[in-house]
């Protein structure tokens, strides 16, 4: 079987850090061509900075990290500090990486690597879509030749995790992610419908504490301190996706986001039935369900193996 080839876009944060040792733990499968960061759970500074350090501790030095977008196209209000704490990784002290981001913005990354390998790029979205819709506004022709785009953002059937209505990546930049929904590029929903029933519980912690690896200690103490504001494990399951769709279930829906009202910022909205739908095509297939025993295994056999 060949390999996925795709592209990271993230705000780390220690979900986006698993996801992206969770993807280096999987060579056989996807050639990470590179990371792009984005203004999200924390300023672009750090976002990048924390990608250079995931890099590094994973003795991948040579996976090229992009800066992207400093803030959404219509910035959000003001928030609540993070969950991830003040440096986005939990504060463990994770060392400075020795290495550097490239001097290309990411968006124009994204936009060079689509036309080179057409119809082979996956982007795996895993913060705020800013990136993502700047590059299908500045060159649209990409929508016809990315493979598909896998995303974690969006409740489709649930409330929120930042307001009662909005998940937290597309309410930072709702408008991006529409823009993406609006593209007819191949979209997977990977939302709170199904990160919510990814517990992190001590049970899953301490198999990675207990198997002997500094990574997996260095997770784990990262986790620890993520858990402690949500217990879920949210980006990581973008990439377990791509490794092994089996582990989910979902549904083909209409969605969109809400993008004027200030109440009802970022809340997505899922059509499902034709009736509902009216004249307008499914966009995008919304993830729902998940194996989550079957999903931390992989996780933890993956992680524990990352040399």
């Amino acid at each position: 079987m060949s390999k996925e080839r795709i592209i990271i876009d993230c705000d780390p944060g220690v979900d986006d850090a698993v996801a992206i040792l969770l993807a280096f733990a999987s060579p056989d499968e996807l050639d990470v061509m590179g990371i792009t960061t984005v203004a999200g759970n924390v300023a672009l500074e750090f976002t990048t900075r924390n990608a250079l350090k995931i890099c590094e501790l994973a003795g991948r030095k040579h996976i090229p990290v992009y800066a992207g977008c400093q803030h959404a196209m219509f910035p959000a209000p003001r928030r609540a500090a993070s969950v991830h704490g003040s440096d986005g990784l939990g504060d463990i002290g994770l060392a400075d990486a020795t290495i550097s981001k490239k001097s290309q913005h990411a968006v124009d990354f994204i936009i060079e690597t689509v036309i080179r390998y057409p119809d082979e790029i996956t982007l795996c979205a895993i913060g705020p879509m800013t990136n993502i819709g700047l590059a299908l506004l500045k060159e649209p022709a990409i929508a016809q030749k990315i493979k598909k785009v896998v995303f974690m953002g969006g409740a489709a059937f649930c409330p929120g995790n930042t307001t009662p209505a909005a998940e937290f990546n597309i309410w930072v930049d709702p408008h991006a992610a529409q823009i993406m929904l609006d593209s007819g590029v191949q979209l997977v929903m990977v939302g709170l419908d199904v990160t919510n029933k990814a517990v992190i519980t001590t049970d899953r912690l301490n198999a990675l504490r207990i198997g002997g690896t500094e990574l997996g200690a260095k997770v784990a103490a990262m986790m620890t301190s993520y858990g402690n504001g949500d217990p879920c494990l949210h980006d990581p399951c973008v990439i377990a996706y791509l490794l092994d769709p089996s582990l989910f279930e979902g549904v083909a829906a209409r969605v969109d986001v809400e993008c004027e009202s200030l109440f009802n910022r970022g809340r997505t909205v899922a059509f499902v039935h034709e009736h509902d739908r009216g004249e307008r095509n499914t966009n995008c297939q919304v993830i729902s369900g998940v194996d989550d025993e079957r999903l931390f295994a992989l996780l933890n056999t993956r992680l524990l193996n990352l040399c």
